[in-house]
């Protein structure tokens, strides 16, 4: 069988509200177009109701340099950070009202370090590098049992772009099963390209071969701006990478976006950042947002989807300084980075209850 080109078919809906404001000429009148849109959309999309439940999982804590989490703007001692990812569970209705559960970000290490980035980390560091650059707290498997789930609960799974990700560890190959064997596989059409036919400049962050002789069937391909249900919605925030997506999701305490377009609140947020550094660079350039940069493959494209997710986001109800504009990967707490600590730390959300 064929990739599913047209999502329509398992009822998930375009999102139209961005549409001109992405094609917006020249640049420099496009985030004015961003937030326009974001208004329209986010008065719908609010309206037509709330996800069941949402649950994150910490899965692992892998090293990052510094200089790309910041752009470049940071100063600190220690040329390595640590990103917190985590596995986000939604069970939400689709359109036709039925329960559907989503795994966002199941992120496998061992696969992870099959992208040669993290794979030359690992030659030139050694065991220093498994002990010191990465925490592990749970895999993929027992975060989904702490739900009350099993892998073949799951409906869906999504990443926002697959950097360092191994598909065929998810969802099978020919020759051997997949985690998720009743689960389709939703991606950005542009994401898939790159993974099949990758440029030097994004060649150190995927996995070489990473979705070679997975079943088609269960691959969807999107493009652009897409809704799986009322509440839970991706949108298509280019400029990280091509196929680049984030998850927005409405829940009680109103909407919240995530990517790793970012790797803390002080990303979108450098004027609120403690951070050396980071804040002080933003005004120099007069920038609302500071990338996460590393790969460059649209910044300006990054910057606008930026403003675009903190445009959908609502204000963080612990601090509403702050949007509820949450990193897949999220910056760590280690007294070992200091002095690159987050100004400011979501720490995974958590509404409702999952049900098997």
């Amino acid at each position: 069988m064929a990739t599913i080109e047209s999502p329509e078919t398992l009822g998930l809906r375009p999102i139209h509200e961005f549409d001109e404001a992405q094609a917006t000429w020249p640049r420099g009148d496009r985030p004015a177009a961003v937030r326009e849109a974001a208004d329209a959309f986010r008065a719908r999309f609010k309206e037509q109701g709330q996800v069941r439940a949402v649950r994150t999982v910490d899965l692992v804590a892998a090293g990052y340099p510094t200089l790309f989490a910041f752009g470049g703007a940071a100063r600190g001692i220690n040329p390595y950070i640590s990103i917190l990812n985590r596995l986000v569970v939604v069970q939400f209705e689709d359109f036709e009202g039925t329960t559907r559960t989503l795994a966002w970000e199941p992120t496998v290490p061992e696969g992870s370090q099959e992208a040669p980035f993290y794979e030359q980390m690992l030659e030139r560091y050694g065991q220093l590098a498994a002990k010191v650059f990465a925490t592990y707290y749970n895999t993929v498997e027992s975060a989904l049992s702490l739900c009350g789930l099993r892998p073949d609960d799951v409906d869906y799974i999504a990443f926002d772009h697959l950097h360092v990700q191994d598909i065929r560890i998810l969802m099978g190959t020919d020759d051997r099963p997949g985690f998720f064997p009743n689960a389709k596989h939703l991606a950005q059409s542009r994401e898939v390209d790159t993974l099949r036919s990758t440029h030097p400049m994004q060649w150190a962050w995927y996995v070489p071969n990473g979705m070679d002789g997975i079943p088609e069937e269960n691959l969807v391909l999107l493009d652009g701006d897409v809704e799986l249900g009322p509440g839970l919605a991706f949108l298509w925030t280019p400029g990280h990478t091509d196929g680049n997506m984030s998850l927005c999701v409405n829940t009680p305490d109103g909407i919240w976006v995530s990517s790793e377009n970012g790797v803390a609140a002080d990303n979108w947020h450098p004027e609120l950042s403690k951070i050396p550094g980071v804040r002080r660079w933003a005004k120099y350039f007069g920038r609302e947002v500071v990338l996460n940069s590393n790969t460059l493959e649209d910044s300006i494209d990054q910057y606008d989807s930026m403003l675009k997710e903190k445009a959908v986001a609502d204000a963080n109800r612990v601090d509403p300084r702050w949007g509820n504009v949450f990193p897949s990967s999220e910056l760590a707490s280690f007294k070992r980075q200091w002095p690159i600590q987050p100004t400011f730390a979501y720490g995974g959300i958590n509404y409702g209850r999952i049900e098997s």
